[in-house]
């Protein structure tokens, strides 16, 4: 029964009277549908539509004081609560970097959730079979791991679940491409927040070209991340993280149905690759007509 403490990331804590109107009008996610007990994925992005932040928002109970957690990759941290310090001005809100009294623990394939008095808890935002994640005092984080934090990414990959930082670079891709839009990290009934216009002209012309899919490796060995994604001479696109000959592959959906389509092998640095849809993807897959 697999936990590890995920010690690449880090938590940002939005707390104060005016967090969650803050929050609201900056990020990706509707906060009416976070609550103690059930977490979101989130982004906050550039005017321009791009992902500068990925994060999983955690609610804390008022018993304990409240306040918004997001859980966000480690060395970004800072960087994120420094932009939402930005965008504060008078709110009456608190934003703090927390990553050095804090850690983010998974656990998988029927692994027991901690006590709710460990920290803060909640089936995965993005996928329930990725299991449960939670947020305890670093000094406890010990207590729950049974596998190294590269276990827990070799789970996510296989289920083809992207993060921000590892498959794709931040500031470098929308929140279509990184299947935001899958994995309910965007709420397109919600009302305004940074970039809202390109996600809705995205989502409503279905205009999303590249993507990250999933993708098996011949012969069992991923190849590293960022090297490039070719069919003949055309390049598709760009590899993401890889695991137990699994990985995830930033590429245009366009080009790789036209390699399909022409009998061309799908390589990614230098070794072939089958593109493997998961059963939660609802877009039109290479080779498809229309979303399945």
């Amino acid at each position: 029964m697999p936990a590890a403490h995920l010690n690449d990331r880090g938590v940002v804590k939005v707390s104060g009277e005016d967090a969650k109107k803050l929050l609201e009008g900056l990020i990706t996610c509707d906060l009416d549908k976070v609550t103690p007990q059930a977490a979101r994925l989130g982004a906050l992005l550039t005017p321009q539509g791009k992902i500068l932040f990925d994060f999983i928002v955690f609610e804390a109970p008022e018993s304990i004081g409240g306040g918004y957690y997001l859980d966000t990759l480690k060395g970004f941290a800072p960087d994120l609560a420094k932009r939402l310090t930005f965008y504060k001005l008078r709110a009456k809100a608190m934003i703090e970097d927390l990553s050095d009294k804090l850690a983010v623990i998974a656990g998988w394939d029927d692994m027991p959730e901690p006590e709710e008095e460990a920290g803060l808890i909640s089936v995965d935002a993005r996928l329930p079979e990725l299991g449960w994640r939670a947020i305890v005092a670093a000094e406890d984080a010990s207590e729950f791991e049974t596998v190294p934090a590269e276990a827990y990414h070799a789970h996510r990959i296989a289920l083809g679940v992207p993060e921000g930082g590892r498959d794709f670079l931040f500031g470098d891709a929308f929140p279509h491409e990184a299947l935001m839009d899958q994995l309910h990290g965007v709420d397109f009934d919600k009302g305004c927040y940074i970039g809202q216009e390109v996600v809705s002209r995205m989502q409503h012309r279905g205009t999303a070209r590249t993507r990250l899919v999933p993708a098996l490796y011949e012969g069992g060995f991923a190849a590293e991340p960022g090297v490039d994604v070719v069919a003949g001479e055309k390049v598709l696109g760009k590899t993401g993280t890889g695991a137990n000959g699994r990985g995830l592959l930033m590429i245009r959906l366009d080009r790789a149905a036209d390699a399909l389509a022409a009998g061309e092998t799908i390589r990614a640095g230098g070794i072939a690759v089958a593109l493997v849809k998961p059963d939660w993807a609802l877009f039109a897959f290479p080779g498809e007509t229309a979303p399945a």
